[in-house]
């Protein structure tokens, strides 16, 4: 297995790594923050690409879905593609990949080719975060890692408050197609810059064969159980697919687990299960894409409460954004000393408080922001930097992208399995107010479980040994 270790140079002087490091930063902050702008500009686009090509709300949704379904499937491929060639690679592949994504969708003549560039746009997106963790992994020491992954978790947060802004902004002064136009200078500068700063590293003569097998069953395992969630829902009108889908995917883990075993070089390193705190921590990410995806529902309860009008709903979220930005940054940097278990006690206990005000007393105004700044605290604890540094601390350093990839699909599995789970609740529960309140009071009753999970981290953080490497 190859790794960027390759690309170390000891003789750098201090004064020199630290420059370079300030660039690889600047690179990876721009990167992510391109790929997450692209997910929260989406929303206010949709009413004008259900116009442009005459397509239904169900048809509509689509546009999410291919987006989230190619981004899951691709994220392994991508992190395993990172560790076998180098983050250089396959970052800047994934960023030109990103911005090919972004002008089909522009050029689109037809909703068929939309669909084509959201697809394009999410197979790149799947590599971005993983490669760019690993990459601070790779460069960065151990009691830094916490405080640079919180700052890209709130990366994401800052994404979600402006994007919706802009793409607003953007409706009013242009067309749509700007939406997605504007990623082609962002990418061309994040192409250039990391052409120039990304450490290089020097290939082997010769790799080991590529786990085709295990990357095809991997796909078809996160593509049923993606799709089989995501119709879940459709439960209450009668649709029967989902059952079909999600059995595939459970058929599909133990013929995954069989060819892992035999891969000379797995896409799915089983490794990555071999110690308790990283079984734990897989767990932990699901629930924590829970608790991020319970947000989807809020402006809802805002509507059905204060009869807020639906095109003014979001910016109630924006408080949240904020806590939500705010606290992954601090609880970054506060990591090493709290340690991960602390942590996410905390995040997943403000997470639960939050979604139990809402279940209680959502109909009182107070209540209700005080209730969205809890959950905005507590969504940028949980899927912050604490994680995805506890998994850096365990791995070895060829492992460590198809490690922060697994993170990656933890939380996307939590965010699909939470719209289902809740939207079935609310209906089942007469749906308006009444309704989302009985699901939010569910979501309290996860985040409890996810807080007894907790408990079973290792207090304070470990550390593999592995050293950062040198960067020019």
């Amino acid at each position: 297995m190859t790794s960027d270790a390759l690309a170390a140079t000891p003789t750098v002087i201090p004064d020199a790594e630290a420059a370079a490091r300030k660039r690889i930063l600047t690179v990876l902050f721009a990167g992510v923050f391109m790929a997450a702008m692209d997910a929260a500009v989406i929303a206010p686009a949709i009413p004008a690409l259900r116009s442009a090509f005459g397509v239904d709300n169900r048809q509509i949704g689509l546009v999410t879905i291919v987006f989230s379904l190619c981004s899951l499937t691709s994220t392994a491929l991508m992190a395993a593609l990172s560790d076998r060639f180098g983050r250089r690679t396959i970052y800047l592949m994934d960023i030109a990949g990103f911005a090919i994504g972004s002008l089909i969708i522009a050029q689109s003549s037809s909703f068929g080719m939309l669909l084509f560039g959201r697809a394009v746009q999410g197979l790149s997106a799947g590599g971005i975060t993983p490669t760019a963790s690993a990459v601070v992994g790779d460069t960065f020491p151990a009691e830094q890692r916490g405080r640079i992954l919180g700052l890209i978790g709130a990366t994401f947060g800052m994404a979600f408050l402006f994007g919706p802004i802009i793409a607003s902004a953007l409706l009013v002064v242009a067309a749509w197609q700007w939406i997605f136009l504007i990623n082609l200078p962002l990418a061309a500068i994040v192409f250039t810059m990391g052409y120039r700063a990304l450490p290089r590293v020097t290939r082997p003569e010769k790799l080991p064969p590529f786990d085709y097998a295990g990357i095809v069953v991997l796909a078809v395992m996160l593509a049923s159980l993606t799709l089989g969630i995501n119709r879940a829902a459709d439960t209450l009108t009668g649709r029967t697919l989902w059952p079909v889908l999600l059995t595939t995917a459970a058929a599909a883990l133990p013929l995954l687990l069989l060819v892992e075993r035999r891969a000379a070089l797995p896409i799915v390193p089983l490794t990555l299960f071999g110690t308790h705190q990283l079984r734990t921590t897989w767990v932990l990410c699901t629930g924590a894409g829970f608790g991020m995806g319970s947000v989807i529902f809020i402006s809802s309860v805002a509507v059905a409460s204060f009869g807020t009008l639906p095109s003014k709903a979001g910016l109630l979220l924006l408080p949240l954004v904020l806590c939500s930005s705010v606290a992954s940054a601090v609880f970054g940097r506060l990591q090493n000393r709290m340690g991960p278990r602390n942590i996410m006690l905390s995040g997943f206990g403000t997470l639960g408080a939050g979604s139990l005000l809402v279940g209680i007393g959502a109909q009182t105004f107070w209540v209700f922001i005080v209730a969205t700044l809890f959950i905005g605290v507590g969504v940028g604890i949980v899927v912050g930097g604490t994680l995805r540094t506890v998994v850096l601390d365990e791995v070895s350093a060829a492992q460590r992208t198809s490690a922060q990839a697994l993170v990656n699909i933890g939380i996307a599995i939590g965010n699909l399995m939470v719209v289902a789970v809740l939207s079935a609740i609310a209906d089942l529960a007469g749906g308006g107010l009444g309704g989302l309140q009985s699901a939010y009071l569910a979501a309290a009753g996860v985040m409890v479980v996810m807080m007894g999970i907790s408990v079973r981290l290792q207090p304070v953080r470990g550390s593999t040994g592995h050293e950062p490497y040198s960067v020019k």
